[in-house]
């Protein structure tokens, strides 16, 4: 293939033909990555080329439509409002069985409602592998349109009764600071397994209904049959040395049509159903926690993450290969904070199968949060627009960009958001398009603002710049408490774990010295107090009066969310995620230091959200009339 006929060819299927580099240049990429990339867009090179040279393909037209406008709350346009962000498995409880689960989420929704917030902000809860359980990274799941079982409270179901034995095994699960997650799953799984065959024989609750729990299988279709036909192959295939994920099966089993998974199956109907109704029990103790938020007086309710792709190996891919890229996983570009760029190993839709369809991969995707959510955040929201792929065998530096269809995801957006009343947040940082945050923005999704990014040459941006659109926090999973990003531990974090050389990190604390002396500034132009001894060794006590100086900061700005972290207010040392790791930290394991039933007990809890409440007045009569209206349209 000339040139000339590949430059075209990658033209058309939306190859970007540069990409950025760590200067800020932009790069072209080689004909060789252009070449891989079609391969992994599933087109057929000689045959497209024959097209081409016949002139049957025509250039697609441009055209220029009102952009798509996703679901706003109306009572948003009068007020703004708080809530409190939290990774569900970190929550510590008496009760839990050593992962936070959706009793403990009943309970934080209460204790958050009573304290004025209006939503929590959650984790993704997509299913991750059962038969690996310490792939635990929520944003690598296995399939992001269904639960993760580990957060069922099997205590809550009906016909539970707790052995002396067990109640052991949960004393020592409790008492971890880090999520066992092999262990958690065994225990879980085992008690789940015992309660099955009764509870179809003889239920005892109406509200754990079999005849809900067959229409719930009906509902669920195909897609529902073949995740739970892939959890018991998995289960299997790991217990026979195989591994859970499918690209390591014997061939005959690395497609959900074979014939012998079709054996597989009439083998294991039982087992089939049994994964069904976890899935089942998972989302009926989701939706009484969508609930109880409601009721709750929370006028948002709970906010979901949704992850940007899904496991290569996991059960979407292995379930409905035909709508998925197979021979490049998704990443980003080379950058100052990661030079080589990286490889998140993460399965995307195909751009030409994304939107297709009336029930197409994407809506069917949002559709599975909105139905318990009022907010969902889209993890790494330029996928809308485009996604940087690498190449099997190749490394980020040989990877390139992808269009996507833009306009067609946002109209999916506003008709699931509409339908839903559930608003859309959109993570959009780093290296995106220029032009991207305004096109959100007319979209009426809103911007995601970290303190910390907010920054310009003269310093920390001051807090009517912020955009009303928006959701304004202090920090993510991916970063330190504020207290931590003030000693500088995330900088000695990346130095700690080989992502930035050294070189590279004296200039991070150099400009770290720069960022505090810019934040003191900023808070104390904005008339918040702060302590007189606050440098790097600054005290346990000072860092709180600089988390709350912080949170009354943003909370002061326009934007109509602010999200309050809880690892903030927990006093948390140690981060939850160190991107750019694996192995060398045991990212999102830790556990809070607080047990939920101690939570108020913590000065931070009391002095953080008295000061949204200040900051953020509410009538509390609304509150209530929005909570009612919520439910009854659910």
């Amino acid at each position: 293939m000339r040139s000339r006929e590949l430059e075209s060819l990658a033209r058309r299927h939306g190859i970007i033909p540069t990409r950025p580099s760590p200067d800020n240049r932009e790069v072209a990429i080689s004909g060789r990555t252009k070449r891989k990339l079609l391969s992994a867009l599933k087109v057929d090179l000689s045959a497209a080329v024959d097209r081409e040279t016949a002139g049957t393909r025509q250039e697609p037209k441009q055209t220029l439509k009102e952009i798509p406008r996703s679901y706003l709350p109306e009572f948003l346009s009068g007020t703004r409002i708080w809530g409190i962000s939290l990774q569900l498995y970190e929550l510590r409880s008496a009760r839990n069985w050593g992962i936070g689960d959706f009793e403990d989420l009943v309970v934080m929704t209460d204790l958050a409602g009573s304290l004025g917030a209006d939503f929590i902000g959650l984790n993704p809860l997509h299913a991750p592998f059962l038969a690996d359980p310490d792939r635990c990274s929520p944003y690598e799941p296995s399939n992001r349109q269904h639960l993760n079982p580990l957060y069922i409270a099997v205590d809550c179901v009906p016909g539970f009764v707790l052995s002396r034995a067990l109640d052991r095994k949960l004393e020592r699960l409790r008492r971890t600071d880090l999520v066992d997650y092999a262990e958690v799953a065994a225990v879980k799984l085992q008690a789940l397994r015992d309660l099955w065959p009764g509870w179809r024989r003889s239920p005892v609750d109406k509200a754990y209904a079999p005849a809900d729990f067959d229409l719930f299988v009906a509902q669920g279709g195909d897609e529902l049959r073949r995740h739970a036909l892939f959890e018991c192959l998995s289960l299997s295939m790991a217990g026979r040395g195989a591994g859970a994920g499918w690209q390591t099966w014997p061939a005959d089993f690395q497609r959900a049509d074979s014939a012998a998974v079709a054996e597989f199956e009439r083998d294991h109907q039982d087992d089939v159903r049994f994964h069904m109704w976890l899935q089942w029990l998972a989302h009926r103790q989701m939706m009484q926690a969508a609930e109880r938020a409601l009721k709750a007086g929370m006028r948002i309710g709970l906010y979901l993450d949704l992850a940007v792709g899904e496991a290569v190996d996991g059960s979407a891919t292995w379930s409905q290969p035909e709508v998925y890229i197979s021979e490049a996983t998704i990443g980003s570009p080379p950058d100052p904070f990661a030079v080589d760029g990286q490889d998140w190993h993460l399965a995307g839709y195909l751009p030409s199968r994304i939107a297709s369809g009336k029930t197409s991969p994407f809506r069917r995707m949002v559709t599975a949060a909105m139905r318990y959510a009022g907010a969902i955040r889209i993890d790494h929201a330029p996928a809308l627009r485009r996604l940087f792929l690498v190449p099997l065998g190749s490394s980020p530096e040989g990877g390139g960009y992808v269009r996507y269809p833009q306009e067609r995801l946002l109209q999916i957006l506003a008709e699931t958001s509409a339908e839903h009343r559930c608003l859309v947040i959109g993570e959009a940082l780093g290296m995106i398009p220029e032009d991207l945050p305004d096109d959100l923005a007319s979209a009426r999704i809103l911007s995601y603002r970290i303190l910390s990014y907010e920054q310009d040459e003269d310093g920390f941006k001051s807090p009517d710049t912020y955009p009303v659109l928006a959701l304004a926090c202090i920090s993510t999973h991916d970063h330190q408490t504020l207290a931590g990003w003030w000693r500088g531990a995330d900088i000695q974090d990346r130095r700690e774990h080989g992502i930035v050389p050294p070189d590279l990190t004296e200039k991070h604390l150099e400009h770290r010295k720069r960022e505090r002396k810019s934040l003191k500034a900023a808070l104390g132009a904005a008339g918040l107090g702060l302590p007189q001894r606050l440098d790097p060794t600054a005290s346990r006590k000072a860092l709180r009066e600089l988390t709350v100086s912080a949170y009354r900061y943003i909370a002061r700005t326009p934007s109509l969310l602010v999200a309050v972290r809880l690892a903030d207010l927990t006093d948390e040392k140690n981060p939850t995620n160190i991107p750019g790791t694996s192995d060398s930290y045991p990212n999102w394991k830790p556990k809070l230091s607080v047990l939920l039933e101690d939570m108020m007990s913590s000065p931070l809890v009391k002095r953080v959200t008295e000061a949204m409440r200040e900051e953020r007045p509410q009538n509390r009569r609304a509150r209530e009339r929005m909570g009612s209206r919520r439910i009854l349209n659910r």
